[in-house]
């Protein structure tokens, strides 16, 4: 990971971004971005993804992670809208419903010199009685592998 900013904000809610540079083209980045039915098939923890409906530029994905966590199966799940705007190679999500009280952010695909920038900002606030520093530890360890889980998606698909 080239860079990992984790910020505490009030009532317990957390910033989290990462980037990661990759020699991987953007649109293969944003094809794996937008995998939606694929994503739990590559991305570590993510044991649903489900696209609900697509209109124009908008979707609906429904997910679930799964881990275990001091010996206990912990899941939590999430209706993402999803907002794509291809041409900027951003994707905005706001949860609609799920497990959290906030979960909103974007990722971003962009061109950087000779290597292609992937970003991921994430805004979270855990549910009424899920301690924020235990999600926070969780997101630091996970959104590494998620991001090089999906750059070696991207770098499969490249290859092909």
């Amino acid at each position: 990971m080239d860079k990992q900013i984790i910020e505490c904000f009030s009532e317990g809610c957390r910033r989290l971004v990462v980037r990661l540079q990759t020699n991987v083209a953007p649109e293969i980045l944003w094809n794996v971005l937008t995998d939606y039915d694929n994503l739990s098939r590559f991305i570590p923890n993510l044991a649903l993804s489900k696209l609900l409906w697509r209109r124009n530029n908008i979707v609906e994905v429904k997910q679930i992670g799964s881990q275990k966590l001091l010996g206990l199966k912990f899941s939590a799940q999430v209706s993402l809208e999803i907002v794509e705007y291809p041409q900027d190679g951003r994707l905005d999500f706001s949860m609609l419903q799920g497990d959290f009280r906030r979960f909103e952010g974007f990722w971003q695909v962009g061109q950087v010199d000779e290597f292609t920038s992937l970003t991921y900002h994430l805004i979270v606030r855990g549910a009424i009685g899920m301690p924020i520093s235990l999600i926070e530890q969780r997101l630091r360890k996970d959104i590494c592998s998620n991001l090089n889980a999906i750059n070696e998606e991207a770098q499969k698909r490249s290859t092909h």
